[in-house]
């Protein structure tokens, strides 16, 4: 792809707040720091969105299993695959006396045994057994499996929502986006690493609006990101394209095609494929990455020089699409103040030595960006709390942000999820 006809430095990039019908006005720092606010995301946002749990990659072949904690609304959930390749999920509770059934995160079996009476279940939820049941008072086995949680797949993702009866089926939540992002390319969805920041001290919101603006680039990420997504025509990192899609929203991020690494980062003169985007965090074959380009709803416009597709899945899933792959971040809020938040890096099979090191300097260079983000947040939420101002000012680019604002403002003032996702 060719480099030509580069915008004049920060005026010819597309407006993107005012067309999406969005505000334009302070926003409110209540939300980041107060209790109140906290208590009914937990109830309006999180106990009523669908939740994306993740991959169907990660339950790899029947009878696989995974638990997945929803810390804000003390759900543990128990994720599995039957014989017949039906995705199940279920309160990870025995029904005897409560206690916890899997113990591990993740594993393979067709059955599970509570470790305080031996109760057993199915991995379908079924009540298989239970030891000196004749003492027990007319005990009805079948009433006894495991709380089933809804539970629904889209695209090869893994959704839950915590209702006992779903307001909404997740073709209804994700609305525009899922129709959009129908079969888009998941490259190497089944090899990924993982870094889990188990407590960040900052809000959710603060955490997760870091990654889904570049307007902080330039400035916070000079050495490892800065030249990366910035140059002499785009100075400030402007977006190229963005929509908002129902509760959901994507946004797309530039990159300098004149990106070169300086003579003295050695090891990233050896790790550096210029492909044409200055998107340097990947190390996927061109048939992955053209797949990824031909996508309609992947850089939309088909815009030279595009780096990421960011795609945030409302409330807390982010999923980036690149021409070096695809990786997410999940943002769980664990208090007002604290969060835990999970990355899964997708990278193919290495084909040979050279994309084996290419990997391992990606994943060198993703936790290093990683390390830069933690520092600034933390001050953030500190400051935040410090009641120095009770209002944060938002540019153009910063409309995620804007947009993640106003939707959970309507999700908790509204009585009903049709009200909340009404356009």
């Amino acid at each position: 792809m060719s480099v030509v006809d580069l915008p004049k430095p920060n005026t010819e990039f597309p407006k993107l707040t005012v067309p999406n019908g969005l505000g334009t006005g302070p926003i409110p720092i209540a939300p980041y720091i107060s209790q109140a606010w906290y208590e009914q995301e937990r109830d309006r946002v999180f106990g009523r969105a669908w939740l994306c749990m993740g991959r169907v990659e990660q339950l790899p072949e029947a009878d696989s299993f995974m638990v997945k904690e929803i810390e804000i609304c003390g759900v543990i959930a128990l994720i599995t695959r039957d014989a017949k390749d039906q995705i199940r999920a279920f309160h990870n509770v025995c029904s005897h006396r409560a206690n916890l059934v899997v113990h591990e995160t993740s594993g393979k079996g067709s059955r599970f045994v509570c470790k305080y009476h031996n109760w057993a279940y199915r991995n379908t939820g079924d009540c298989i057994g239970v030891p000196d049941r004749a003492n027990f008072f007319d005990l009805d086995m079948k009433k006894c499996g495991l709380t089933p949680i809804a539970c629904e797949t889209w695209e090869g993702w893994i959704f839950i929502n915590l209702q006992k009866q779903p307001e909404v089926t997740l073709t209804e939540f994700l609305g525009n986006f899922g129709e959009a992002f129908r079969d888009a390319p998941a490259p190497a969805a089944t090899q990924a690493f993982t870094v889990d920041v188990t407590s960040m001290r900052a809000n959710w919101k603060v955490t997760i609006d870091a990654f889904c603006e570049s307007y902080h680039v330039p400035v916070l990420h000079p050495s490892t990101l800065g030249d990366t997504f910035a140059n002499d025509s785009n100075r400030y990192a402007r977006p190229l394209s963005g929509n908002v899609r129902g509760a959901h929203r994507t946004m797309t991020t530039f990159g300098n095609p004149n990106y070169l690494p300086p003579e003295s980062s050695l090891i990233e003169r050896l790790a550096y494929s210029n492909i044409d985007t200055g998107n340097t965090l990947g190390a996927n074959d061109a048939a992955d990455m053209q797949a990824l380009q031909n996508h309609p709803a992947i850089n939309p416009n088909k815009v030279p020089n595009w780096a990421t597709e960011i795609c945030w899945l409302f409330p807390n899933f982010l999923i980036f699409y690149s021409p070096g792959g695809f990786f997410t971040l999940e943002f769980w809020p664990l208090s007002v103040n604290t969060t835990r938040w999970v990355a899964r890096m997708h990278t193919p099979v290495a084909a040979d030595v050279r994309q084996r090191f290419q990997q391992e300097h990606y994943s060198c260079r993703m936790a290093e960006i990683f390390l830069e983000d933690v520092g600034n947040l933390e001050r953030q939420q500190k400051a935040m709390e410090s009641g120095g101002k009770s209002e944060i000012i938002l540019q153009d680019g910063e409309f995620l942000l804007r947009h993640s604002i106003e939707t959970i403002q309507k999700w908790v003032a509204s009585a009903t999820v049709r009200e909340a996702l009404a356009e």
